[in-house]
């Protein structure tokens, strides 16, 4: 099968950038041919305000390079992944010309949330859900805590729900959870595209033996991530359990300042990949206190693939990820009191912890390797290619330039 994968790179490194990576890598592997077309937040740099705002809504740069690569390469499936802000929607219309079906990856909340996350001032925020438009979004500046940035996000989500973008240019959507899928069909998504599909790690980094005895937090250092409630965790984990955590963000110093404090904690910053393994495998079991709702955090699943326990708080994704008293164990979103409870309960019993290390990894080899992931994500390109009806091209509205 030929493929072209399609992307929108942050400025910042990601795991939608690393899934992009790992999936087209993936797919070559198992004897498929991949394009790639992206697109970088960089060139936002050079880009006038309002050159921005029309790239957005509609991009007729995409729309006539993805044409041309269409009609060099004939590909027989669009996958996009990101198409925020710079690929835009105009994507599906190149598509949709060409009778190529679409496949796009939920990778966050964007299609009915501007900021992506589903969050506001630390808690899930569900205003914006179900509404035709996500004025919610704009009156509290969610994106980029703009509101002029965040009215752009909101009017591209409006005039594409009406044009029916959502709803009929896309011929399968992948969920990376139920929860998500459920979320994306109560904001109007039709629920017989949405399939669900998690990431997966691969190659097989093969079993950690947990010898090292440390809890272990990896990921973004912000407050969405829970490192509030973290930090505050410690302080009431009575026992001497030692916490490492690797990563970088806006709560660094922070994280600094508790590991200068707590001879228990150590902030090993950020660390390279093939670092991340070891690290992993030698913990007694991961931390992962997300505030978000999150979609299906890569960061369990490399736990999992090491035999590493997870204790996630009760929301989102993790509630399915994680099955409490198996794998891992569930703790009250945003409440340090429990998190220190279940940590000191589990690195106490050494017999409950060998079962969910086997447990851990039994999930990792049933779900989450590569060659699974491979299978259902070609059956997908599969069903879009079976049930493809085109239905969207470029609106007259964007065919001409639009003045500041």
């Amino acid at each position: 099968m030929r493929i072209l994968l399609c992307h929108n790179f942050y400025r910042e490194f990601g795991g939608e950038d690393q899934v992009f990576a790992d999936e087209g890598r993936l797919l070559e592997a198992h004897g498929h041919e991949v394009l790639r077309y992206t697109r970088h937040n960089d060139d936002l740099l050079d880009m006038g305000r309002w050159a921005a705002v029309r790239a957005t809504l509609w991009n007729r740069q995409t729309l006539k390079e993805v044409r041309r690569l269409i009609r060099q390469e004939r590909p027989d499936v669009l996958h996009c992944h990101n198409t925020f802000p710079l690929i835009s929607p105009s994507i599906y219309a190149a598509a949709g010309e060409a009778g190529l079906p679409v496949v796009q990856t939920l990778h966050n909340y964007r299609l009915f949330c501007p900021s992506g996350l589903v969050l506001r001032d630390g808690h899930p925020c569900e205003d914006c859900l179900g509404k035709v438009i996500p004025w919610p979004g704009v009156l509290h500046a969610c994106y980029r805590q703009n509101r002029s940035a965040s009215a752009v996000v909101a009017a591209m989500l409006a005039f594409h729900r009406a044009k029916g973008t959502w709803s009929r240019a896309v011929a399968r959507y992948v969920a990376l959870s139920e929860f998500s899928r459920r979320k994306f069909i109560a904001a109007g998504l039709p629920a017989d595209r949405i399939v669900t599909k998690p990431n997966f790690v691969d190659p097989d980094p093969g079993p950690g033996d947990g010898a090292g005895g440390y809890a272990l937090f990896v990921g973004r250092i912000a407050r969405e991530k829970g490192l509030d409630t973290l930090l505050e965790a410690w302080k009431r984990v009575a026992r001497y359990v030692r916490l490492k955590i690797v990563g970088d963000g806006p709560l660094s110093a922070d994280v600094a300042t508790a590991a200068e404090q707590d001879p228990r904690i150590e902030y090993l910053g950020r660390r390279a990949g093939d670092e991340l393994p070891a690290i992993l495998g030698k913990a007694a079991c991961l931390v992962f206190p997300s505030a978000c709702y999150e979609n299906c955090p890569k960061t369990i699943l490399e736990a999992f693939a090491k035999g590493t326990p997870v204790i996630a708080s009760a929301a989102g994704a993790m509630t399915e990820m994680v099955a409490d008293g198996r794998n891992g164990l569930h703790f009250h979103r945003g409440d340090p009191q429990d998190l220190a409870a279940k940590v000191e309960d589990l690195l106490a019993d050494p017999v409950r912890l060998a079962a969910m290390r086997r447990a851990a990894r039994d999930e990792y080899e049933a779900k989450y390797g590569g060659d699974v992931n491979a299978q259902r994500l070609t059956a997908i390109y599969r069903q879009a290619i079976a049930n493809f009806h085109p239905a969207i091209s470029e609106p007259a509205a964007c065919t001409t330039e639009v003045s500041p």
